[in-house]
């Protein structure tokens, strides 16, 4: 069995700095059990819990770990592999092995954890019911401990950075696999059987449940059974871990056919204007709130430009009207999650610093409002999509009659959805992208389709 890890001496000064944060006591952090998928032996695919992978390095269950503010000591708690156990899986390493591989010498069996549990105990909030159980009797979760490790992992390493590149190059790959083979008369389940064996082919897994629709406006569609046919666009979102487990996200849409249809071409061509909008604002000190409504308005002066929108862009998104085209976030944190740390909560990891989210439709799916620091890892990933039960209650309401033409909207009420999709990092002098490039200009995604057909 191969351990990918960073080196020990990554582990320990991360592990180091967290304790320095923390007035007194004892971190204790959760690893992650194997679950059950249908009865007790046939498990999920294990993945450890990204904090835990973040200070201890170990993707293997049945581990926990307690650092102790007070001293700095640092104990890994796991159990030896019985003779029957090997007798399954082949020799191992043992947990003392493991441990020393990422910086820590003090190892304890599991049945010491329970009495090593006193004093003040600082714990993240649980969001599997095995871990409710288990911290069940500590108290509630520590604040303090939220804020120390959303500030440290907001913040992305040069080799944090080189993983997430391998992700990313990972992902954009995989993307290209499917742009490139996807014909009439697949099912949609056919293309993410070509992202899951590219995947394999590098030992990695997906970050997210892919999401490959060509009913784009389902804004999380994780139904494939669709059939690809003439006139369709595929909307692929999708991302692969790096072999340390950084996460990639990317979108493309793409047309089923040699090319874009007129008015596909043009409602592509305005989310692209709106990505390049948002990548230009993005700099350091800059709220990502703010790009998301500049975005906003780079969406709307397409849609008055094509007559379904009307007015002034500014006003038009001051009132939300944009909405009904763009109902979700332009973005997020991505790290070891692929929404990083959106377990801790996004108050605390998308705002902070006295920043309240907003409960608007529109801006309360917005994960990221921050103002964006160097080394942040963001995605940018406008979208339009056109949703006819939407039309259909804004329109009863006459609601933005002042900015949107429902007699135009409606003639193409069936259209779909488009998004584009690409990571970066934010650095002091602007912003890069993550991982190899893939296609995006319309012409580059034809020329694809035009040579695999």
């Amino acid at each position: 069995m191969m351990i990918h890890t960073f080196s020990a001496e990554t582990y320990i000064k991360r592990r180091e700095q967290l304790a320095k944060t923390i007035s007194n006591g004892k971190i204790f952090l959760l690893g992650n059990r194997e679950s059950s998928v249908n009865f007790k032996d046939n498990w999920y695919p294990f993945r450890q819990d990204s904090t835990f992978l973040y200070y201890a390095g170990l993707n293997i269950p049945s581990l926990d770990l307690i650092i102790d503010t007070d001293t700095g000591e640092t104990t890994l708690y796991g159990d030896e592999l019985t003779i029957e156990d090997i007798v399954w899986t082949g020799p191992l390493p043992t947990v003392k092995e493991m441990a020393e591989k990422v910086g820590i010498t003090n190892v304890k069996p599991l049945s010491d954890l329970a009495k090593d549990l006193g004093g003040n105990i600082h714990h993240l909030p649980p969001y599997r019911p095995l871990h409710q159980m288990r911290v069940a009797s500590l108290g509630d979760h520590s604040e303090e401990l939220i804020e120390a490790i959303v500030a440290q992992r907001n913040v992305k390493s040069p080799e944090e950075i080189d993983s997430l590149h391998e992700a990313c190059t990972f992902t954009s790959h995989m993307h290209l696999e499917v742009m490139s083979k996807a014909r009439r008369g697949m099912h949609e389940y056919d293309l993410v059987a070509i992202a899951k064996a590219f995947g394999a082919s590098k030992n990695v897994d997906f970050s997210f449940l892919p999401i490959c629709t060509k009913r784009g406006h389902v804004l999380h569609n994780h139904s494939y059974d669709n059939v690809l046919e003439h006139g369709d666009m595929i909307l692929f979102d999708s991302g692969l871990e790096s072999t340390l487990h950084y996460a990639g996200d990317m979108t493309r849409t793409f047309p089923v056919d040699r090319k874009f249809s007129a008015i596909q071409a043009d409602m592509y061509q305005i989310v692209l204007n709106a990505q390049k909008a948002a990548i230009r604002k993005s700099k350091v000190g800059v709220k990502f709130l703010d790009v998301h409504l500049e975005s906003s308005k780079t969406l709307v002066k397409g849609l008055i430009e094509l007559g379904i929108m009307k007015g002034d862009p500014e006003e038009a998104v001051a009132n939300g009207a944009h909405t009904m085209f763009f109902q979700c976030g332009l973005g997020h944190l991505m790290g070891l999650d692929v929404h990083d740390m959106e377990n801790l909560g996004e108050q605390h990891v998308g705002y902070g610093g006295g920043m309240i989210k907003s409960k608007e439709f529109g801006l309360k799916s917005l994960r990221l409002g921050r103002s964006l620091e160097e080394d942040f890892v963001i995605t940018i990933e406008p979208g339009l999509y056109i949703i006819p039960e939407l039309i259909d209650q804004l329109s009863a309401e006459k609601k933005h009659t002042s900015f949107i033409d429902y007699k135009e909207l409606n003639k193409i009420r069936d259209f779909g959805g488009i998004r584009i999709e690409d990571d970066y990092l934010i650095k002091q002098d602007g912003i890069e992208l993550l991982g190899e490039p893939l296609a995006k200009e319309i012409k580059e995604i034809e020329d694809i389709r035009s040579a695999n057909q």
